[in-house]
C-alpha cells in the first residue's frame, strides 16, 4: 500500500524516537532522510525527536537551487550528503546517519572494518570503508562520504560517526543496526587479539547465499507420473533453515 507524505514524515520521527530509544543514537546528533517523488523529505535541525511533528519535516527537492528547502525550519546541517547520496544513487530511497558507540569509536580512530564477519556482504562488498574527516554539514564531507559508498550501502565518517543508506527507510535502519552490530563485534575482537578476516571468495559466495535467504518463492513443482496416472505421491518437504 502506498504511504502518504504524512505517513512518511511521522515514519522518519518514529525511526529517529527508536534509533535513540535503542541507544543507537544520541540527543539530535543523528538525522533521517527519504525519498519522495523528486523531493526529500529530511529531519530539522536541531529540533528534539521527542516534540517532532509530521509539519517540522524539512522538504527539500533533488533538483533545485542548491539549499533550497520549503518550510519554517532550517533542514538538518547534514542536509547536503544526504541530498548528494540520494541524487547520485537512484538505489537509495532512505538514509540513517547516527553517532552510535561502536561505529564512532571506531570512526575516532579513523579504522574502516574488514570482512570480519559474514554479515558485512550485505553492505556490498567486503569492507566498510571509513571516509576521511571534514567538518560536519560541509562539501568535503559529502564528497568523501560518497566516495566511501561507492559500491556500498554503509560508511563511517572519520571523528564522526557513521553512514547507512537502502532502497527504503526500513531497510536503512536494519543497516544501521548491522553496522553498529558488526562495529562492536570487531571492536572486541581486537582485545582478544584481532580477527580472522575472510577472503573476497568468501564473501562473494555469502552475497550470493543472501539471494535464495528466506522466504523465497519456490519454483512449482513438477508432478510424478505416479500421481498423474492417479496415484498418491508423498509431499515435498519444506526448506527450513
Amino acid at each position: 500500500m502506498m504511504k502518504s507524505e504524512r505517513d512518511l514524515r511521522q515514519a522518519i520521527i518514529d525511526k529517529c524516537r527508536w534509533m535513540n530509544a535503542t541507544g543507537l543514537n544520541q540527543g539530535t546528533s543523528g538525522n533521517i532522510s527519504l525519498r519522495h517523488k523528486d523531493a526529500m523529505l529530511i529531519t530539522p535541525s536541531g529540533i528534539p525527536y521527542d516534540v517532532m511533528t509530521p509539519e517540522m519535516i524539512v522538504e527539500m527537492p533533488l533538483d533545485g537551487e542548491e539549499g533550497a528547502y520549503h518550510g519554517t525550519l532550517r533542514p538538518s546541517t547534514e542536509w547536503r550528503f544526504h541530498l548528494d547520496i540520494l541524487r547520485a544513487r537512484s538505489d537509495v530511497g532512505g538514509i540513517v546517519h547516527a553517532h552510535s558507540p561502536y561505529a564512532t569509536t571506531l570512526a575516532i580512530a579513523r579504522r574502516g572494518i574488514p570482512a570480519c564477519h559474514y554479515m558485512i556482504a550485505a553492505f556490498g562488498g567486503s569492507d566498510i570503508r571509513c571516509a576521511g574527516y571534514a567538518r560536519f554539514g560541509s562539501k568535503e564531507l559529502s564528497r568523501l562520504a560518497l566516495a566511501a559508498l561507492e559500491g556500498r550501502n554503509g560508511c563511517l565518517l572519520a571523528n564522526h560517526g557513521m553512514i547507512a543508506a537502502g532502497p527504503t527507510l526500513d531497510r536503512a535502519m536494519w543497516l544501521a543496526v548491522e553496522l553498529e552490530t558488526i562495529a562492536r563485534q570487531y571492536y572486541l575482537s581486537l582485545l582478544i587479539g584481532g580477527p580472522v578476516v575472510l577472503t573476497e571468495a568468501e564473501i562473494a559466495e555469502t552475497r550470493e547465499g543472501f539471494a535464495t535467504y528466506g522466504q523465497v518463492e519456490p519454483p512449482t513443482p513438477t508432478r510424478p507420473k505416479a500421481a498423474r496416472a492417479g496415484a498418491r505421491s508423498r509431499p515435498t518437504e519444506p526448506r527450513t533453515n
